[in-house]
């Protein structure tokens, strides 16, 4: 690692502070999230394990919920491990590309939960606004389609953000970052050069993503609501609504938390920094520990084969 006027050119090794104001408690702030990681893998597991075992369920609703797990595992392991290495082990370096790696898969993933929230408006959509034609449309083709074109989008669109950090960053102030995993914005204001080329970039991608996507998806559930609330009988708009509501749960915990640690960590120069952290660990672990529990609770098909599970292991 050299050393240029104060400023370390291409640094090797980063250290991750974990929670900053918080380093003394971060043992205990590990427990929780520990469990919900736990809660996340085992959720997430059963449900690609029914979705797989049932074939009633091979229809791409549930294909894309299985889609959403894999997603889910994923993203929640990329930072979890690290995460409780800081808080109980004390192993806060990480090599300079190991960082940019967890910052890829961390920003892509996310994406990619969100393309696969508006598939699933999508396939709703259409399944209730021209449910004659919704086999037609949403076929096991368009369904592949659909899955791999929102992780190939992720990964195409942050992609740039990382090749700028690694081409264009060469001297940083600090190797200290003041997080508890290698996010975009905290990696780039370490840096000793211009950023403003990295923070415009930041922005155009989080805006194509998420705000093409909360657009679509927004849109699919106004003409959910329109055409559920026009069919004549109360059973059949009950059993219209039942088949979006834990959509509709999970796409607002997504985008409200998201939404909530950007606009703090952007505008909310008042706000103490270890809030900051924690709102951006909380928008990364909460969604894959919600999720199964929602989809649990709130779809029948997931929630029968459970409890059908659950009986099969009592003894006789």
């Amino acid at each position: 690692m050299l050393i240029f006027n104060g400023s370390v050119f291409m640094p090797s090794v980063l250290t991750l502070v974990g929670i900053p104001g918080l380093e003394s408690v971060q043992c205990w702030i590990g427990i929780p999230f520990c469990v919900m990681y736990i809660i996340a893998l085992i959720g997430n597991s059963l449900i690609l394990v029914i979705i797989k075992s049932e074939k009633s369920l091979h229809i791409p609703m549930y294909i894309f919920l299985a889609i959403l797990a894999v997603t889910d595992i994923a993203l929640s392991t990329c930072i979890l491990p690290k995460m409780l290495g800081i808080f109980w082990f004390h192993m806060p370096q990480m090599s300079f590309d190991a960082c940019l790696l967890q910052m890829e898969l961390i920003h892509s993933f996310q994406a990619t939960e969100s393309g696969i929230l508006l598939a699933m408006a999508l396939d709703r959509y259409v399944a209730i606004c021209n449910p004659l034609r919704h086999a037609t449309i949403f076929s096991p083709q368009l369904t592949t389609y659909l899955g791999a074109g929102a992780l190939i989008r992720a990964f195409i669109l942050v992609s740039p953000s990382i090749l700028l950090i690694k081409c264009r960053l060469k001297y940083y102030r600090t190797t200290i970052v003041s997080h508890s995993y290698c996010e975009h914005m905290a990696i780039v204001k370490l840096a000793a050069e211009d950023i403003r080329i990295n923070k415009v970039c930041g922005l155009l991608v989080a805006f194509a993503i998420l705000g093409f996507d909360i657009v679509f998806i927004t849109f699919s559930y106004v003409r959910i609501f329109i055409t559920v609330f026009q069919l004549p009988q109360k059973e059949a708009r009950l059993k219209a609504f039942n088949t979006c509501i834990a959509h509709i749960c999970v796409f607002l915990q997504f985008y409200l938390l998201g939404f909530f640690s950007f606009f703090t960590h952007r505008f909310g120069a008042h706000i103490p920094s270890y809030v900051h952290i924690l709102l951006s660990d909380l928008y990364l672990l909460v969604p894959p520990f919600l999720n199964p529990i929602v989809y649990g609770v709130k779809t029948k098909q997931i929630r029968d084969q459970v409890l059908k599970m659950l009986n099969s292991k009592k003894p006789l």
